[in-house]
């Protein structure tokens, strides 16, 4: 049909051509509707950024227990260990004349032997799942950019779920399914880290109390490693291993249901970056000419962020100030004066937080892994050949101090606020900079009576600055502490140890916090995800030399950990080399303030100072 009549007149053969193809296109176009009207649907049941905001202090508090008893479990090693070799987890790696000690199951109808192949085997799992803890913030890190939390939360709740079924499955029939803790203790990682690095966003609802609430985090964080040693008693008490698995992993389902009731679509900006209150009593705001809440609220913020600088055509001294359009170019221009991401990658104070923190890391790691053969060396007392009493002595007082080390671990809950409270010092008495060509001696020396008359004034505190003093004594208190924990590992006492477990529960406490705190003062806060992200993964990999260590270990060195001690003591000694060079950059600030009569912010973004 070359031509066709009817009520808008002829068509031609392209018109009916189109109008073919367009069939389908209209088809798929209403089959994209519907997927995407069902994606409205899922994200109706998730509250608005306003009503996340109402229910702040429940997210928080329920974020606290999620995450000290689904987080980093992972970390309590010391108890799963125990309570894997009461399952028989590897037990078929060790042949009968190979046995070293021998453990005896819930029941007492089983007992199965346990060796230094073993040890070694279960250890590489707690590597793995160790390294899926700390590696996989970066690529989390972007995703949550991305798409938010609220996913994140889900996906890892789920996770955590499934890690404790296959351990519970795994359980049922070690010999076949032993390879199954591999997966169970990588998933079990992926989830701790997912329920983790999602609540780090939550403090941001809290304003000037945000570094202590992400303190607060990090401390049920890093306390986590009580839930293991928890488990271990309920198993004692007589409860089977499975049994206590599907019920942690029911628990697991409880976290998605609050995740799904509770957590926003959209990510939490940051204090900087909007006022929650404002935006929430402007947010049902809608002016006659159609500007919604939001829209209006970004305007006034704007038009207050212009008002508060010097307008450059009033300088110039034009008669006319277009301030719509200068409103507009403002806001477009003040991404292009953000810091570029590659100038933050090679700031000397990142890179030397990498090597801090690596080390500390890998010392923390170390120990979690190794501890039980420490102390049974100490009781032991470095004997090669034991008796079936000494076995038994050996094994109740590892288990003994395991549990006191376990339960050691909610120290951190006290610790982390407190390099927090050290972190925030201060930072209220500050004021952000000086006025434009005002130094800071010229800003702190004079001040006007309400007569006008001069007077001297005392000299004010400038916000970046004190951040970077407050960095300086939190990284050298850390420091000093991770060098006596050190000290203490290398002294073969057995009731030396209960100093030994606080000083590492308090490092494990403080370094996170800190490390978190100096990124946020010193770097822009669009990269803080990812470039805390890239020290996570650079830390995860310093982790992974554990491994070979502790095969050292219990190989050639027969059990003896006094050397791999002695030598992660002289590398601790390195993590001195940060806070050397923040007190450095520190004074160099503080320098070109006096000289140049610039403001921090210029300082700062300068090409000379980089950080």
């Amino acid at each position: 049909v070359r031509l066709g009549a009817g009520p808008t007149g002829p068509r031609t053969r392209r018109e009916w051509t189109r109008r073919k193809d367009a069939a389908p296109r209209e088809a798929s176009e209403a089959a994209g509707g519907s997927f995407a009207r069902n994606r409205r649907l899922a994200a109706s049941m998730a509250p608005t950024l306003q009503q996340a905001y109402r229910r702040r202090w429940w997210m928080a508090c329920t974020a606290v227990l999620e995450n000290l008893f689904f987080s980093a479990v992972l970390l309590g090693w010391g108890s799963l260990l125990i309570m894997l070799k009461d399952e028989g987890f590897y037990s078929s790696k060790c042949p009968a004349e190979n046995t070293t000690i021998t453990t005896t199951t819930q029941d007492g109808h089983h007992k199965w032997p346990t060796c230094a192949l073993q040890d070694e085997m279960l250890n590489l799992g707690f590597t793995i799942g160790s390294f899926v803890l700390s590696a996989t913030t970066l690529p989390l890190g972007i995703l949550m950019d991305r798409f938010g939390p609220r996913p994140l939360r889900l996906v890892g709740s789920a996770s955590f779920a499934a890690s404790c079924t296959l351990m519970a499955l795994a359980s049922r029939n070690t010999e076949v399914l032993s390879p199954l803790i591999f997966l169970a203790l990588s998933l079990n990682g992926f989830g701790g880290i997912c329920l983790t690095f999602t609540s780090l966003t939550l403090p941001n609802m809290f304003g000037n109390l945000r570094s202590t609430f992400m303190a607060l985090m990090i401390g049920s964080y890093a306390s986590s490693a009580i839930t293991f040693p928890g488990i271990k008693l309920i198993k004692d008490a007589g409860v089977t291993f499975v049994v206590i698995m599907f019920t942690w992993s029911g628990l697991a389902c409880l976290i998605f249901l609050n995740c799904a009731l509770n957590w926003p679509v959209e990510a939490f900006p940051a204090p900087e970056e909007v006022n929650y209150t404002k935006k929430i009593k402007l947010s049902g705001l809608a002016l006659d000419h159609k500007v919604t809440g939001d829209r209006f609220y970004t305007h006034v913020t704007t038009v207050g962020q212009r008002l508060s600088q010097k307008a450059p055509s009033l300088e110039e001294g034009d008669d006319i100030f277009i301030s719509s359009q200068d409103v507009r170019g403002t806001s477009e221009k003040l991404p292009e004066r953000s810091v570029p991401f590659r100038k933050s990658l090679c700031a000397p104070i990142f890179l030397w937080s990498l090597l801090t923190m690596g080390l500390t890391q890998l010392r923390i790691i170390f120990y979690m892994a190794a501890m039980n053969k420490m102390l049974e060396f100490i009781v032991l007392s470095g004997q090669e050949q034991k008796t079936s009493e000494q076995s038994e002595k050996a094994s109740e007082s590892v288990g003994f101090y395991t549990s006191v080390f376990g339960a050691m671990q909610l120290l951190c809950l006290l610790t982390c606020p407190l390099i927090g409270y050290i972190m925030d010092w201060r930072i209220k008495d500050c004021v952000d900079a000086p006025a434009e060509g005002t130094g800071l001696r010229d800003a702190s020396s004079w001040g006007l009576l309400m007569d006008g008359t001069a007077t001297k004034s005392p000299r004010p505190r400038y916000r970046k600055i004190q951040k970077l003093t407050n960095a300086i004594n939190a990284f050298t208190l850390t420091n000093f502490l991770l060098v006596g924990f050190g000290i203490t590992c290398l002294i073969n006492n057995l009731h030396l140890q209960f100093v030994t477990f606080v000083l590492h529960t308090i490092v494990r406490g403080f370094f996170h916090s800190a490390c978190g705190s100096l990124y946020a003062a010193v770097f822009p806060s669009n990269h803080f995800g990812t470039l805390t992200g890239l020290q996570s993964l650079i830390s995860a990999v310093f982790a992974l030399l554990q491994q070979p260590l502790f095969m050292a270990m219990v190989g050639p060195l027969q059990g003896d950990p006094f050397w791999v001690n002695f030598g992660l003591l002289l590398f601790s000694l390195l993590g001195f080399l940060l806070p050397s060079y923040l007190f450095y950059y520190r004074a160099r600030l503080q320098k070109e303030y006096t000289a140049n009569g610039a403001g921090p912010l210029k300082v700062l973004n300068s090409p000379e100072v980089t950080a």
